[in-house]
């Protein structure tokens, strides 16, 4: 971390940050906002600006959350990937409205993403699994996820099975794991400001083009 950003730190405990937001022009389109953002909070030093929380509804009402890593992004949407058979998967199948939440403490920001989700293609997962390390392939297919263990050992000895199943060779895609794209409807940047009078500048999808406006905070 950078003497700036030490500083700017120190800046935004209990106050805000010292600076306003630069103005958005009426023509900002929330992707460019968004690679802006992150890029500058993979600047600053955070440890995995990429973590998000992800909320789902089940279907008696029930909202979940939890932290999750953006894996893409474009103008299709936000990915991250994930057990089909997961809680989270299961809400979604159900319900395809999402709600995502980057919260950068340092920089005093978050951006807030509301949308539906659609899963994508089988070739674009593909591509993904294979790219992560062997460890984390075959823990895919250890772990059934969210489901309660019969019993304690169960998970160790599941690692054991595959490891040994998958010790030669490339572990396939497992049939139930992939990913889920965002595809935003909603979409809040949130500056903190000192005195609590934060900047929430916000855009909202009308057929197919983005409406921006401010929101008190």
């Amino acid at each position: 971390m950078t003497l700036y950003e030490k500083l700017r730190c120190l800046l935004t405990f209990g106050q805000g940050v010292a600076l306003p937001l630069p103005e958005i022009s009426p023509e900002t389109q929330p992707l460019a906002l968004f690679e802006q953002w992150f890029k500058e909070a993979n600047q600053s030093g955070i440890l995995l600006p990429e973590s998000m929380s992800v909320s789902t509804c089940s279907a008696d009402g029930q909202p979940s959350s939890r932290m999750v890593l953006l894996k893409e992004y474009d103008q299709d949407g936000f990915v991250f990937y994930t057990n089909f058979g997961s809680r989270k998967s299961q809400e979604l199948e159900y319900n395809n409205k999402i709600s995502l939440l980057f919260h950068w403490n340092v920089l005093q920001r978050q951006i807030r993403i509301e949308g539906k989700v659609e899963r994508v293609s089988q070739a674009q997962a593909e591509q993904y699994f294979h790219s992560r390390d062997h460890g984390s392939q075959v823990g895919a297919w250890a772990s059934k996820q969210s489901e309660k263990l019969a019993y304690p050992d169960e998970l160790k000895e599941r690692v054991k099975h595959f490891k040994t199943k998958f010790s030669q060779g490339e572990v396939p895609l497992p049939e139930f794991w992939g990913g889920w794209r965002v595809k935003p409807r909603y979409i809040e940047f949130w500056q903190g400001r000192a005195s609590r009078l934060h900047d929430r500048i916000c855009f909202e999808k009308q057929d197919d083009s983005w409406q921006q406006f401010k929101l008190h905070p």
